[in-house]
């Protein structure tokens, strides 16, 4: 679905711009024709926002950042949020997107459905993307692609994993809620969110995952990744409950310019992930 936007024969330069939504906050990311990550920022909220209120936001920086004003040849949306499920590719049929998610969350009458193909990982994300946010880009920029934050995080992920014969638990962490990852021998065994206030809240999600699915402590992997350090609470909590607990790593294909070069590893992992 991706579109070349207002290009022409004297650009030398093709600009990607990638906007990653949730109701907490926002990230901006550009880059270059040849893929270095030339502008990097990151807007939390503190409090959830309507779809609406968050719309506000995004023109609020298209205006307003120098950075963004740049002539922009590419947009991709990634949508951040729980109003999603993970369908097994030989179980999945476009007709059914409603029946996917019917049971894990509530669906309006006027809400559209969309979905991801991740074919080489024999997966579909079934996902509700912001209505409201799609029409804005349609109409002001005319075409631009969208996708579910778990998609790049299950593509970038079991990529990773492919021919590891451990089970790896990846907890991907924002501010106010967390993507919990389960990979075993390569597979994708669960792909979940959850919010949390406290590292108590957090460490009960993890724990009670790990007791669902039959994980020893003693034995699995946790990797954090996103917006968290070594001393966080979450951290040093989970360090008392289970045996192996590290920082996690994003590709190290990401070009950063020096601007950025600080960035750590771990962290802006979905936006940085998905080039």
């Amino acid at each position: 679905m991706t579109q070349t936007l207002n290009n022409s024969s004297t650009d030398k330069i093709i600009y990607t711009l990638s906007i990653q939504v949730s109701l907490n906050g926002l990230s901006f990311c550009v880059s270059d024709t040849e893929g270095q990550i030339i502008f990097l920022n990151q807007d939390n909220f503190g409090i959830q926002l309507t779809p609406e209120q968050v719309l506000d936001k995004i023109k609020y920086a298209l205006d307003h950042h120098p950075e963004l004003q740049i002539t922009i040849n590419t947009i991709e949306i990634i949508y951040q949020n729980n109003l999603y499920a993970i369908v097994p590719k030989t179980l999945f049929d476009p007709n059914l997107l409603k029946e996917y998610l019917q049971f894990n969350i509530k669906i309006l009458a006027t809400d559209f459905i969309a979905y991801d193909e991740m074919d080489q990982h024999e997966l579909v994300s079934v996902y509700i993307p912001y209505t409201n946010i799609n029409n804005f880009f349609f109409e002001t920029f005319g075409s631009f692609t969208y996708k579910h934050s778990t998609t790049v995080l299950i593509d970038s992920l079991l990529t990773k994993e492919k021919n590891n014969d451990r089970t790896t638990v990846y907890a991907h962490m924002g501010k106010k809620s967390f993507d919990l990852i389960v990979i075993k021998k390569g597979k994708l065994i669960l792909c979940n969110s959850y919010r949390y206030e406290t590292s108590e809240d957090f460490i009960y999600y993890l724990m009670f995952t790990a007791e669902q699915l039959g994980l020893n402590p003693e034995e699995f992997k946790l990797l954090f990744l996103g917006h968290i350090d070594k001393d966080s609470d979450c951290y040093t909590l989970a360090y008392t409950y289970v045996r192996h607990v590290d920082i996690g790593s994003r590709s190290d294909t990401v070009r950063l310019s020096d601007r950025f070069s600080d960035i750590a590893t771990h962290e802006h992992f979905v936006i940085l992930s998905h080039f």
